[in-house]
């Protein structure tokens, strides 16, 4: 029934519109297990391997169109740096990438940088590679290394998830403070009151806008933070071990815990069954960012939803018109496009009882 149903839906839209999902869909796997088989690489089984080439075959998905448009000399190379602690965020938005530079006709390059220390070779990698523009997702999106070095070499840039707009560089984002801000309206209107707070990773302008959001709320609220029940976090699971040890294990612990992403939420779930706590009857739990994991995790998480893979496909529109722009021999155009967050109230969280 369901590959039926993917049928009918593709055949509906167009086959020149059939997807790396529609295609993940159909075959039962994941997209990026898709996208391995589609570039031909090694580390994929045969049966697999022949499932997936069977969907692309019924589909009449071609990913080869791309290909052929790479041969122009009009071709557009988009580059793609990511250092990302969270494999659920990254997975989301390097199929977002995939799929809209397959849409474009473009060829993505995807680079790697592991620390402030590897960005500046990492750039140059790319561009010398022949990158037209490069897009920058969290944390890179707010690296002052990376923006500088980009914008000194004059290639296009767009930004994703900075927590705020810069005149000088374009960006995909959502609003930050009102999400956090309505996540936190929401767990005071079940009722919580003692809310303790998971903040992200400093090096990031959105984790201060998520934590400002929360002190909003809780301000307008006229419900008072307890001391310690603001803890660090770095957006990693393992950070979010420890924070959640830290709040848990004191004698006065909070009825709720709202952690600035889903791995650190995941994390405080583990803590909690760990110490005996039912989630949410005894601790209500919210994260951030709606990736795979707020639904792989029991009970289900309570979240914030930023469009990780919109985010993606709308940063690789908008650095094809910027560098389109500087082809044409155009100004460049400073364009911030504000993507809508979604409230998703799943079984994590739960009316105080207390």
């Amino acid at each position: 029934m369901r590959n039926q149903d993917v049928n009918k839906r593709t055949a509906r839209r167009g086959s020149n519109v059939v997807t790396i999902r529609d295609v993940a869909r159909h075959a039962g796997v994941s997209p990026m297990t898709v996208s391995r088989v589609v570039n031909g690489e090694s580390n994929v089984r045969e049966p697999t391997r022949a499932k997936v080439a069977a969907s692309i075959k019924a589909l009449n998905y071609s990913p080869n169109l791309a290909a052929r448009s790479l041969a122009s000399a009009d071709a557009l190379k988009i580059g793609l740096l990511y250092s990302n602690p969270s494999a659920a965020y990254l997975s989301e938005f390097l199929v977002g990438c995939l799929e809209q530079s397959s849409q474009s006709g473009c060829q993505l390059l995807i680079e790697k940088c592991d620390g402030p220390k590897s960005e500046q070779a990492a750039i140059e990698k790319l561009l010398a590679a022949g990158a037209d523009g490069v897009i920058l997702p969290p944390p890179l999106c707010d690296s002052e290394t990376a923006q500088k070095a980009l914008i000194g070499s004059g290639a296009p840039v767009v930004a994703v998830a900075t927590g705020r707009e810069r005149e000088d560089l374009p960006a995909v984002r959502i609003d930050d403070f009102e999400a956090a801000r309505a996540m936190t309206r929401h767990l005071l209107s079940l009722g919580h009151r003692d809310i303790a707070f998971i903040k992200g990773n400093p090096n990031q302008t959105a984790s201060a806008e998520r934590e400002r959001g929360f002190d909003a709320a809780m301000a307008e609220a006229g419900a008072q933070v307890a001391k310690g029940h603001v803890v660090q976090g770095y957006f990693t699971y393992r950070s979010g071990l420890d924070a959640a040890e830290a709040l848990l294990k004191k004698g006065a612990r909070p009825s709720a815990i709202f952690a600035s992403n889903d791995d650190m939420a995941a994390a405080t779930v583990a803590v909690a069954h760990r110490m005996g706590l039912d989630v949410p009857r005894d601790l209500t739990v919210a994260g951030f960012d709606d990736t795979a994991l707020a639904t792989t995790v029991w009970p289900n998480l309570t979240t914030v939803r930023q469009p990780i893979g919109e985010m993606a496909r709308a940063a690789v529109v908008l650095l094809i018109e910027q560098i389109r722009r500087k082809r044409g021999g155009q100004p460049p155009e400073v364009a911030h496009k504000l993507l809508k967050y979604t409230l998703v109230k799943r079984d994590s969280t739960a009316a105080h009882t207390g």
